[in-house]
């Protein structure tokens, strides 16, 4: 059954996504998340605290996220089960339909590829500014558009196959303790202050449940492109992240050209090496890039329909 709720799941963000009316009435579920991680730092972040506080306070904060998202999602899905018995599963599967983000993250990449290729740069850093924490003010063509291949490529491991990979392993609890989780690093996994150890437990969490999904995403990547292998091999321990290296490398192998490199961040330079080797990425790299997001989605929807039919 697991194998049906998640393609049901996949089935039906990849026809809608999350409708922009569904947001302005309802928001998202991992609008919740955000607003008890958003208390817990405005009153376990002091900033006259020592830094063991500071930690403990992460650690709590993380323990708090993992009781109201898996304790929760863990009653609703014994109630569906209870209740809807053998049927219980296009239900759940609406319920984790939230927690994928396939069609949304094509959508928000779209507008970039758009501008670009019509030669509107302020377009395109405004649309690329919505799904990147970098500097987008003073970036080049070349720089949006790795820009926006980079988040494609982490964002299918973060948005598509995480999330899809828990949901199998734990139900309905698994994929909203990964979004809980994905959530609070990108709020307060920094290593910067005042994040430093505060938000230490949040990207040691994400760090742990993005391990095999970011190596799962690097070869799905590869896969739908027929090539890359060798830069995923070679390159992906050249980003700081111990997971988000995969999909990139794969993604820069499977296009021929250079991601990462020099970003600014808060009008600071972060010297970052290059991730594969090549031409400088462009429009139609990032059209190539979305072409193989697509076909990875697709194969993973496969196998996933595959193992619901043969269940």
């Amino acid at each position: 059954m697991a194998e049906a709720i998640a393609f049901c799941a996949m089935a039906i963000e990849g026809a809608l996504g999350w409708p922009a009316w569904l947001h302005r009435r309802v928001g998202h579920p991992v609008g919740a998340f955000a607003a008890l991680i958003t208390a817990c730092d405005r009153r376990l972040n002091l900033r006259s605290a020592r830094e063991r506080t500071r930690r403990a306070g992460g650690c709590l904060t993380v323990c708090l996220l993992l009781l109201v998202a898996g304790g929760g999602a863990w009653l609703i899905e014994q109630a569906v089960r209870g209740f809807a018995g053998i049927w219980s599963w296009p239900v759940l599967g609406l319920l984790a339909w939230p927690a994928m983000a396939a069609r949304s993250l094509d959508d928000h990449v779209r507008p970039i590829h758009r501008a670009l290729r019509q030669g509107d740069l302020e377009g395109a850093r405004e649309a690329v500014g919505r799904i990147v924490g970098r500097d987008t003010t003073a970036l080049d063509q070349a720089g949006v558009a790795r820009a926006a291949i980079e988040s494609l490529a982490e964002s299918f491991c973060d948005g598509v196959v995480a999330p899809l990979f828990w949901l199998l392993v734990l139900g309905l609890p698994g994929a909203w303790i990964y979004k809980a989780l994905n959530t609070a690093d990108s709020m307060i996994g920094h290593r910067e202050v005042p994040y430093t150890h505060f938000g230490w437990a949040a990207a040691r969490s994400d760090d742990l449940a993005n391990l095999l999904p970011a190596r799962l995403s690097g070869l799905l990547l590869c896969l739908a492109a027929l090539g890359g292998l060798a830069t995923l091999w070679r390159d992906h321990a050249r980003h700081a992240s111990p997971n988000a290296g995969w999909p990139e490398a794969a993604m820069a192998g499977a296009l021929s050209v250079r991601l990462a490199g020099p970003i600014a961040y808060d009008g600071e330079l972060a010297d970052k090496p290059w991730i594969g080797q090549g031409g400088e990425a462009d429009a139609a790299a990032l059209a190539r890039a979305m072409k193989i997001y697509r076909r990875a989605c697709a194969l993973l929807g496969a196998i996933v329909l595959g193992a619901a039919w043969l269940g």
